[in-house]
């Protein structure tokens, strides 16, 4: 195992690391860095290497909280068979359960949030996600260190964790969303957008969206030319989801973008948008 006293020189070292191509790629000491929660990791190999129980009990160790390590180890333990989203999200909500009503719940949340660990940080974004007692607007303005955090898993975490409240109000959510689409911060513009997509990955398809896409346009209109590639293969991915279900749409609004805003931003998120309709016409 890693020496718990690695010297900051060490750990600095390892930041600066190339990511590994595959887990067996991954050299020991990175790795143990990693359920130690020293370091962030720097690609999705590395991230899904990540033992969450063992990070879950060295973490909880760390800052103090030995009378609840043993249980919420064990707990975690129980998820193992679980896909890698399910775990994240199970071990969010463990903790939430655990510490919600203690006296530093506070103190834990900022702790926690704050942790060099992207894994850490993004099983709290579902911890807020467990408190089904907030308001749309007071989930949001949380949500925001999450959705511009750093690390891109954390930021994958904020738009995941928000989603399923997005849904029960689309309406609401696209008017609470303008100032994200609107503001000068490519991670939090590109969250509004991913967060609605009528697809999206590793998350449940939004029906009415993917029959009426133009809901959206709430939000699309304002990031149609974006600056950031980051948003534009967001926005892109947004009009490739509902060309699925309604290209004449799709086709229709690339249309009337491409006349409107003949930028380079606009058409490069045009092409993107029309990619998996541009392969059906070459088959």
């Amino acid at each position: 195992m890693m020496d718990k006293n690695l010297s900051q020189t060490r750990l600095k070292k390892l930041e600066t690391r190339k990511g590994a191509r595959r887990s067996s790629e991954i050299q020991n000491e990175v790795l143990d860095a990693l359920n130690q929660g020293k370091i962030e990791s720097i690609n999705l190999v590395e991230w899904l290497a990540i033992d969450m129980p063992i990070l879950l009990h060295n973490v909880l160790t760390e800052i103090g909280l030995e009378n609840q390590v043993q249980t919420l180890y064990h707990q975690s333990l129980k998820l193992k068979n679980e896909g890698v989203m399910k775990r994240l999200k199970s071990i969010g909500e463990l903790l939430f359960n655990a510490f919600e009503n203690d006296e530093d719940c506070f103190t834990i949340f900022e702790t926690l949030v704050n942790h060099p660990s992207d894994m850490v940080r993004g099983w709290m974004a579902f911890y807020i996600a467990a408190n089904h007692h907030l308001y749309l607007s007071e989930r949001l303005e949380i949500m925001r260190r999450f959705a511009e955090d750093s690390s891109m898993s954390v930021r994958e975490c904020a738009w995941l964790s928000l989603r399923p409240y997005l849904v029960e109000d689309l309406t609401t959510s696209f008017q609470l969303l303008i100032p994200w689409v609107q503001g000068q911060d490519p991670n939090i513009r590109r969250c509004a957008v991913e967060a609605t997509r009528p697809r999206g990955v590793w998350c449940k398809h939004i029906p009415t969206l993917k029959k009426n896409p133009e809901h959206g346009l709430t939000l699309l209109e304002f990031v149609r030319s974006d600056s950031s590639k980051y948003v534009q293969r967001s926005v892109g991915n947004w009009l490739n989801d509902a060309s699925k279900s309604r290209p004449d749409w799709v086709i229709n609004t690339c249309m009337r973008w491409q006349e409107e805003s003949p930028t380079k931003e606009t058409n490069w998120i045009i092409k993107h948008g029309l990619r998996t309709l541009n392969k059906k016409a070459i088959q």
